[in-house]
C-alpha cells in the first residue's frame, strides 16, 4: 500500500519535488535541460524539485508525459501536487518570527509521520524536555533574540510533545549520550526535574529512548545530531534533517537515507537497553540528591 499523501501542502511539495528529480537524474538531465524540454526555466524546475514552489497544471502534464509516467504511478502523483497546491495554515504557522525554514519543515514532516528516530550528543530530545529544561538549551547560543521569542520557541518545543500524547502516538525512537544526561541544564532544580519526567516519558510505549554510556567510548561518538522521518515505519526513513553548527541539512536522497538509517541502527546497537538506560538515570538522580 503506498504511503498516505500527507496534509502538509509543503511536505507534499516537497514528495512532489524529490519524484521528479530521481527521474531526471535517472535520465542523466539537469534540471536546465529538462525546463527547455516543457517550456519552463531550470530555476523553477529546481525549485519544483526542492519543494518551494509548486508545479501548475500545465506543468504536471508536461513532467508526466516528458518523463512517460506510467499510468499507474501518475494518480498518487497527481494527489501530491494537488495536496501541494493547497493553501493551510497549520499552528506553527504562527510562529513564523522564530520558525526558520527548516525548523518549519522538520515540524511539518513530525506531524506527517508514523515514526521518528532521533540522536542527540548533548540534549534531551526536544520532544522529552521539560519548559524550564527547554528553556535553559534554547536560551543557549539566541543572545540576538529578545525574552519574547525565546518564550515563543520554548512554546514551540511543548506544542510538538503533542505527538507523542495523542491518542494516535509518533513512535518515537532516541539515542543519546551519557553526556546529555550529565549536563546541569537549568540549574539543580531544572536539571532533577528533566531526569525525573525523562523517566515517566519513557515509560510509555510508544517512546523507545536509550542511552549510551561513557564507557562505550568511540562506539557513542557521532558528529553531529540527526533526526529521520518515516511516514510508514516498516518502509524506512523517507527524509533526514541533519545538525551542524551553521544550520540543519534536509536529506531526502536514497544514499544519504540508506546511510543514516545503518547509523541509527548501528547506535542502537552500541547504547544500553530500555531498562539500563532507565537505571543509569535512575542512578544520576540519587547521586545528586545524596548528602
Amino acid at each position: 500500500m503506498p504511503p498516505a499523501v500527507p496534509n502538509n501542502p509543503r511536505t507534499a511539495r516537497k514528495q512532489f519535488g524529490a519524484d521528479m528529480r530521481r527521474r531526471r537524474e535517472d535520465l542523466i538531465l539537469s534540471a536546465e535541460e529538462v525546463g527547455r524540454e516543457i517550456g519552463c526555466s531550470g530555476s523553477k524546475i529546481s525549485r519544483i524539485e526542492t519543494g518551494d514552489r509548486s508545479a501548475n497544471p500545465d506543468d504536471f502534464d508536461r513532467l508526466m508525459d516528458f518523463f512517460d509516467v506510467p499510468e499507474t504511478e501518475q494518480p498518487r502523483l497527481k494527489e501530491l501536487f494537488r495536496a501541494g497546491r493547497r493553501r493551510t495554515k497549520e499552528w506553527w504557522h504562527f510562529y513564523g518570527d522564530v520558525l526558520s525554514k527548516n525548523y518549519a519543515e522538520h515540524i511539518a514532516l513530525e506531524n506527517e509521520s508514523d515514526a521518528v528516530f532521533e540522536y542527540q550528543q548533548a540534549f534531551v530530545p526536544a520532544m522529552c524536555q521539560t519548559g524550564a529544561y527547554a528553556r535553559a538549551v534554547t536560551s543557549v547560543g539566541y543572545a540576538a533574540l529578545g525574552p519574547d521569542q525565546i518564550d515563543s520557541l520554548v512554546e514551540i518545543k511543548m506544542k510538538r510533545q503533542r505527538r507523542i500524547e495523542s491518542d494516535d502516538p509518533l513512535r518515537f525512537h532516541a539515542v543519546i549520550t551519557e553526556a546529555a544526561l550529565r549536563f546541569e541544564c537549568g540549574g539543580p532544580d531544572a536539571y532533577l526535574e528533566q531526569l525525573q519526567h525523562l523517566r515517566e516519558v519513557m515509560s510509555r510505549p510508544h517512546v523507545d529512548l536509550r542511552v549510551i554510556p561513557f564507557s562505550k567510548g568511540e562506539s557513542g561518538i557521532v558528529t553531529g545530531g540527526y533526526t529521520t522521518f518515516s511516514v510508514n515505519a516498516e518502509e524506512g526513513p523517507t527524509a533526514a534533517f541533519a545538525e551542524a553548527v551553521t544550520g540543519t541539512t534536509y536529506i531526502d536522497d536514497t544514499l544519504g537515507l540508506r546511510r543514516l538509517g545503518r547509523l541509527s541502527t548501528y547506535l542502537s546497537e552500541a547504547a544500553l537497553s530500555g531498562e539500563e538506560s532507565i537505571a543509569l538515570i535512575t542512578q544520576i538522580e540519587k547521586d545528586l540528591t545524596s548528602p
